[in-house]
């Protein structure tokens, strides 16, 4: 068998949040890759393979797979629907962000949840090759707006974009803006979010209607979002400055409008509000990649239940509230954080329920290499601060390791009315965490900790820094 990794049309036309698609519902949705092998004029990567792959413990990898697949359901509840699940309370908790990370819930949330798209449009749930957990929808919708189930279905990120955090409740719009973007190959939740931004900014008069082509472009218009959608994808009228992404298009726009940017470091803000998960904004920020959702911390995982008690083995299972940005949450978000990094190095997927130990054990089954916490993390810590130095090398600073404006401010209404992310705090937090990686004040990782590291080769790279 065959397997592919190609962009679409978003990634030769070089929109700025191409994706790549692996056998088309499988995507690396984020960063822009998509254009990166469109810039090369690169579409497409095929791959067969007929060589057994060796491991030093097959059986032990073997018995490990075998008992989850009998287990997961003890220990997951996301093969039910997949993602957005939950949308419901962390609308009223604050967390799903609503109308450009403006408001504090969505009072039509019911309308867009996992539930909801399985239970109105769900052909089936499928997952990737031999994971038993399946927690990918799939849908099909012959009216108003044709959806071919090949694309699969809207995930929590897709459904808080689209809907959500542009007003939208027609659940039927919103999985015809994930086929559009799977078709297209783009990220949907860097879209979405900069769908939000031009409605605000149509909202406030930066963008009228002459801009639009004559959409009314508000919060709430499912028939706008869409056709600007389709403009993005094809880079016609407005919809070529929006595939720039929101930062660009608010450089171009000017007037003020990059205060309803939500991004950081050219990449859009997932749908996890950092006024909530504050130590997730922590993570935001000092990112080298930017706003990712994957690799940082989710402080509400670390609040009392199975998660937070696996953890008192290592001295990190403190229940900090998730709204205190603080030194003791820098340091969850470091020992914490480190972890949450892992499944990137591994290409592991979080949804598959292993505990630490399993997967200690899985990796030193694979490689017979004598595997502990410890060494997985100095393996993380290496890949994070040579990540730092390419950024360094780029010509970032630390001045580039923020928060947009827009989160320093109160949600309208809600629960977490009052609470915002403190940009003292949160400068105080950044110093801490680059000194608990080794990092000087200004965000520089130190000689004495590219050696203990073993990467003392790309400190060469630090010297314009």
């Amino acid at each position: 068998m065959v397997r592919t990794a190609v962009i679409g049309p978003g990634g030769e036309r070089l929109i700025r949040f191409a994706s790549i698609s692996n056998d088309i519902t499988h995507v690396a949705g984020r960063t822009g890759m998509g254009a990166v092998m469109g810039s090369k004029k690169l579409k497409a990567i095929a791959v067969r393979g007929r060589a057994e792959i060796p491991t030093a413990n097959e059986k032990f990898i073997r018995d490990l797979g075998t008992w989850m697949a009998k287990n997961f359901k003890e220990r997951t509840q996301i093969w039910k629907y997949g993602t957005g699940l939950p949308m419901e309370g962390s609308s009223l908790a604050g967390g799903v962000p609503t109308t450009n990370f403006r408001d504090g819930s969505f009072a039509e949330v019911k309308k867009i949840t996992a539930q909801a798209v399985c239970e109105q449009f769900g052909v089936e749930m499928y997952g990737c090759f031999a994971c038993p957990v399946r927690c990918k929808k799939r849908v099909k919708i012959d009216a108003p707006y044709p959806v071919d189930s090949i694309y699969g279905g809207p995930e929590y990120e897709t459904l808080g974009a689209f809907g959500t955090n542009c007003g939208i409740s027609d659940l039927a719009a919103i999985c015809k803006a994930h086929e559009i973007c799977n078709r297209a190959g783009i990220d949907t939740i860097s879209a979405g979010v900069t769908i939000s931004f031009a409605m605000e900014c149509f909202e406030k008069g930066l963008l009228t209607a002459k801009d639009t082509g004559g959409l009314e472009l508000n919060f709430g218009n499912a028939g706008a979002m869409l056709k600007i959608l389709e403009q993005m994808v094809l880079k016609q009228g407005l919809g070529g400055l929006l595939s720039e992404g929101s930062r660009v298009a608010a450089q171009r726009i000017g007037r003020g409008a990059e205060e309803f940017a939500v991004q950081v470091k050219g990449l859009e803000i997932p749908m996890h509000d950092p006024r909530l998960k504050q130590g997730l904004g922590l993570h935001y920020s000092i990112n080298p990649a930017g706003a990712d959702h994957c690799s940082g911390m989710h402080d509400n995982l670390m609040q009392k239940g199975p998660d937070f008690q696996e953890w008192a083995g290592i001295d990190v299972n403190e229940s900090i509230p998730t709204t205190e940005m603080s030194p003791r949450k820098a340091r969850l978000t470091y020992q914490y954080g480190l972890w949450r990094h892992l499944s990137n190095y591994l290409l592991l997927c979080v949804f598959v329920p292993y505990q630490k130990k399993e997967i200690c054990e899985a990796v030193e089954a694979a490689t017979g290499w004598p595997m502990s916490h410890w060494r997985m993390m100095k393996t993380v810590e290496r890949g994070i601060t040579l990540a730092k130095i390419f950024n360094l090398r780029e010509g970032f600073t630390k001045e580039d390791d923020i928060l947009p404006r827009r989160l320093a401010t109160s949600q309208r209404g809600g629960n977490l009315e009052g609470v915002i992310v403190d940009p003292m705090k949160l400068s105080e937090a950044r110093e801490l965490y680059y000194q608990m990686l080794g990092w000087s004040a200004e965000g520089i990782p130190t000689r004495s900790r590219l050696v203990e590291l073993d990467i003392d080769w790309a400190g060469q790279y630090l010297i314009r820094a």
